[in-house]
């Protein structure tokens, strides 16, 4: 895989390749599950526990090879079989004298860890065989166009029992003509299992204990050998690059999104539609373009998602619109909207009708039924009651810099635009807050609160500090049409006149990294000072 992460732990549909083969072994409802680990034990032994906690781990030594692996699984699984009996016998139950004796018996299965699209039908159509034909051992097979790098399934002409599988290295010309293959797959009698690996050997060009020998070991000792063929070869593919990784990645996903437009699912394009495997998607859903949802996501009946929408453990209930939205551990209640361009961080909580606009960043905040955050805004740490509404430009300034305190707004609240809430503050059922303002104290039920002083115009700055702009004509054109109406046109001209002499001419600002501005010598007012240069 060129990676530092080892192979059965790369992801498809938001679980590991070993994460699938466990899904599909538990399926079986078996009596145990072993995994066998070695390469990077650490890291894949605590990742499969934290799938599977009662999951036998087995480590295999420095022997190599996949018969190997089996033998140091069969010898745990015998020993945890015997630790059973002997513990039903302390606690007093006859068992017949046979808890020294007690190994595992029954039908094992085997799988690879790396075979991610695998499927609990299949494993149970080989065990349903394996039955009924009371074969020693059953393989899984497929044919593929190119099977080299894989074991050959070689057949007895007439009855197509399985006389054992080569590998690759160690195939004649014919054999390696032969295009069906071993998956690593397999149902094997416990007791014949357990002979034939007390009899492998390392006689081969890899110098490995091959778990295929115990085919023809078995075959030999009498018992029926047989193969179940499967035409779908995708799903008993193993991955060994990302190259393959990415194939059967975008075939899970297809099957998935398959199964959901069966359901009742509406996908409007699938080719730029993504859903894991443990996402559950309610009829009449719409999954419009660029979607994806991840991990533990839920989405209730008649909600739309999307487009352009990345959605993780996120749940979405009935009627609701999440458009053009990132989100993650949140709640979207039932008919709420929430985007486009939204940002639900890990415990928001919207309510039934309510809304989350246009970006707006929420974060472990509880809102109310019908309550709304239209847009520009930041509410994070937060409770907001019922049907209130949070003006635009609104934060909860929720940080000192070493605590995270929280914001508390009532139901039916109005708060004005443009409103910093300086937390820990609390602002009552029914108030109101003006436009502009920081609320640094709790704010009683049905008062208004204000933090702005009075509004003070400054007349006729414009003229006086940015004269001869656009700004300043505009506002000389409306003073005079305001000032002198009714007045004639001779009083007109004497009063604009008189009140172009009247204002003193003030330069633009020097701006940082400009060259700074020149008057102009013949405008200097009198007393004024001129340099050689003609500069005032």
């Amino acid at each position: 895989m060129r990676s530092a992460t080892p192979k059965v732990l790369h992801e498809l549909g938001g679980r590991s390749m070993v994460g699938h083969a466990l899904a599909a072994a538990r399926a079986l409802e078996p009596g145990r599950v072993a995994v066998v680990v070695r390469h990077e034990r650490e890291r894949v032994a605590a990742h499969v526990l934290e799938v599977d906690a009662d999951a036998l781990l087995v480590d295999q030594d420095d022997v190599p090879g996949t018969g190997r692996a089996v033998q140091v699984a069969m010898t745990a699984l015998d020993a945890a079989a015997q630790a059973a009996t002997a513990d039903v016998v302390a606690a007093g139950h006859d068992v017949g004298g046979a808890a020294a004796g007690s190994v595992l018996d029954g039908a094992v299965v085997v799988v690879a860890g790396d075979v991610p699209l695998l499927d609990a039908g299949t494993l149970e159509q080989m065990l349903a065989a394996h039955a009924a034909d009371g074969n020693a051992v059953t393989v899984l097979t497929t044919e593929v166009p190119d099977p080299t790098g894989y074991g050959r399934i070689l057949r007895e002409p007439g009855t197509g029992d399985v006389l054992g599988i080569v590998e690759e290295k160690d195939a004649t010309d014919e054999q390696r003509a032969v295009a069906e293959i071993n998956t690593s797959v397999y149902v094997f009698d416990a007791a014949v299992l357990r002979s034939a690996l007390a009899r492998l050997g390392r006689d081969n060009a890899q110098g490995e204990v091959y778990l295929t020998d115990v085919l023809a070991i078995a075959r030999g000792d009498g018992g029926r050998v047989r193969a179940l063929r499967t035409d779908d070869r995708l799903s008993v593919e193993g991955v060994n690059d990302r190259v393959q990784l990415a194939v059967l990645r975008a075939e899970l996903n297809r099957r998935l999104l398959e199964d959901w437009m069966r359901a009742g699912v509406t996908v409007v394009d699938p080719a730029t539609t993504w859903v894991d495997v443990d996402v559950d998607l309610a009829r009449d859903v719409t999954l419009l373009p660029n979607v994806q949802l991840h991990g533990a996501t839920s989405i209730g009946e008649g909600a739309t998602i999307g487009p352009d929408t990345t959605l993780t453990d996120v749940e979405v209930r009935a009627g609701a619109t999440v458009v053009r939205t990132h989100g993650s551990l949140s709640v979207v209640g039932e008919g709420a909207t929430v985007g486009p361009f939204a940002y639900l961080r890990p415990g928001t909580e919207l309510g039934a009708d309510g809304k989350i606009g246009t970006f707006v960043e929420t974060k472990n905040t509880q809102i109310g039924t019908g309550s709304k955050i239209p847009h520009l805004s930041y509410v994070g740490d937060a409770t907001i009651g019922e049907h209130s509404n949070i003006g635009a430009a609104s934060v909860t300034v929720n940080y000192d810099g070493v605590n995270k305190h929280r914001t508390v707004i009532g139901s039916h609240a109005r708060t004005g635009s443009d409103n910093m809430f300086v937390a820990p503050v609390v602002v009552g059922d029914g108030a109101y807050t003006g436009a502009g303002t920081v609320v640094r104290r709790d704010v009683p039920p049905g008062a208004l609160a204000v933090s702005a002083g009075s509004q003070r115009n400054i007349e006729g700055w414009v003229q006086r500090s940015r004269a001869g702009t656009a700004a300043a004509e505009a506002a000389a054109k409306a003073r005079g049409t305001r000032d002198v109406a009714g007045l004639s046109p001779q009083a007109r001209a004497e009063r604009e006149r008189a009140a172009t002499a009247a204002i003193p001419v003030t330069p633009p600002p020097h701006l940082p990294g400009q060259p700074a501005q020149l008057d102009d010598p013949t405008d200097a007012p009198a007393g004024g000072t001129t340099n050689e240069d003609g500069t005032r």
